[in-house]
């Protein structure tokens, strides 16, 4: 049995990733710090589930603050997944963006060096890395990012990259816009689908034409675990959904599931949003021979529905 494991695993990606390790024979050990990003009701529930599944340990903490060599111990591979998201809060709180993404990044790909069982990093970095770069994005396109998020996800990028040596590989992969049942509560997509099945208006920043390269957290799952087994090492990797989408089209889809006449209002663009992401997946093809699988529609449905599920089920309990 492989052994790895997966920091953030309480979070939307890494929740996924655990379950989908556990299914394939892994003993995963979980790290999670529970940050206050959002309710921590829900990562806590997501931790509940994967304790109670067999080959499954959970340590809790920051990851500047536990003893790394010893959760580390005896694993092969990192899943990186653990960081402070989103772009918005990071230009009032640039501080925290750096622990949680650089200086966490930093001292666990030194754990991982000084652990002899570890072979391999994979970490979660971002789209956020290119700002406004020309579409579509490749990895050799110049990396602009517009926000503190963006500029803390490229520099622990940077460190795990430059630290990849016969000792350690490592890999980075670039998530573009990842979606699906359990996302994040501050997405734009869960947010629209919640105003939806309640009646509330949709707030959209800007003129709704910007678009977003939603990849469908199932595809990025496939991907994150290729990468565990690539045979290349120290490079950045796009994974993406394959098209892009605009907000616009995004809330006609979102009628068109609810069924109902959506209540749609505009607001000034957001400081740190880009206008368009899109990923240039050659590399991801070649190097992991990856691609995703879930059209938009189809995985945005699901959401939607789930969502529908989740506002019952706190209606019932309330």
């Amino acid at each position: 049995m492989s052994k790895a494991v997966v920091t953030g695993a309480a979070g939307f990606i890494g929740g996924r990733l655990s379950h989908r390790l556990l299914d394939d024979g892994w003993e995963v050990v979980g790290i999670d710090a529970f940050l206050d990003t959002y309710d921590p009701a829900e990562k806590l529930a997501r931790a509940a589930g994967l304790v109670r599944r067999s080959g499954f340990t959970l340590a809790t903490g920051h990851l500047t603050e536990l003893n790394l060599e010893e959760c580390l111990g005896g694993s092969e591979v990192v899943f990186h997944l653990a960081g402070r998201a989103g772009v918005r809060a990071s230009f009032e709180l640039e501080s925290r963006y750096r622990r949680d993404n650089v200086d966490s990044t930093a001292r666990l790909v030194s754990a991982a060096k000084r652990t002899a069982s570890v072979r391999r990093l994979v970490y979660a970095s971002s789209s956020s890395v290119y700002g406004d770069a020309p579409l579509p994005f490749s990895e050799d396109t110049a990396t602009r990012p517009v926000s503190p998020y963006g500029a803390s996800k490229l520099e622990a990028e940077r460190i795990c990259v430059e630290e990849s040596d016969e000792r350690l590989e490592t890999i980075a992969l670039r998530y573009f816009t990842v979606y699906g049942p359990g996302q994040r509560p501050d997405m734009g997509l869960r947010k629209f689908a919640e105003a939806a099945w309640t009646g509330q208006p949709i707030t959209i920043f800007g003129d709704g034409s910007q678009s977003r390269d939603f990849t469908y957290v199932d595809d990025i799952v496939e991907a994150t675990c290729r990468a565990a087994r690539a045979p290349v090492a120290g490079v950045a990797v796009n994974v993406g959904g394959g098209s892009r989408v605009s907000l616009l089209a995004v809330i006609d889809l979102l009628a068109q599931i609810t069924g109902r006449r959506l209540d749609v209002r505009h607001t000034d663009f957001a400081r740190g949003d880009v206008r368009h992401t899109g990923a240039d997946l050659t590399r991801a093809k070649r190097l992991l021979g990856f691609k995703a699988t879930t059209p938009f529609r189809e995985g945005y449905a699901s959401e939607v529905q789930w969502v529908r599920s989740t506002l019952q089920e706190a209606r019932r309990s309330a």
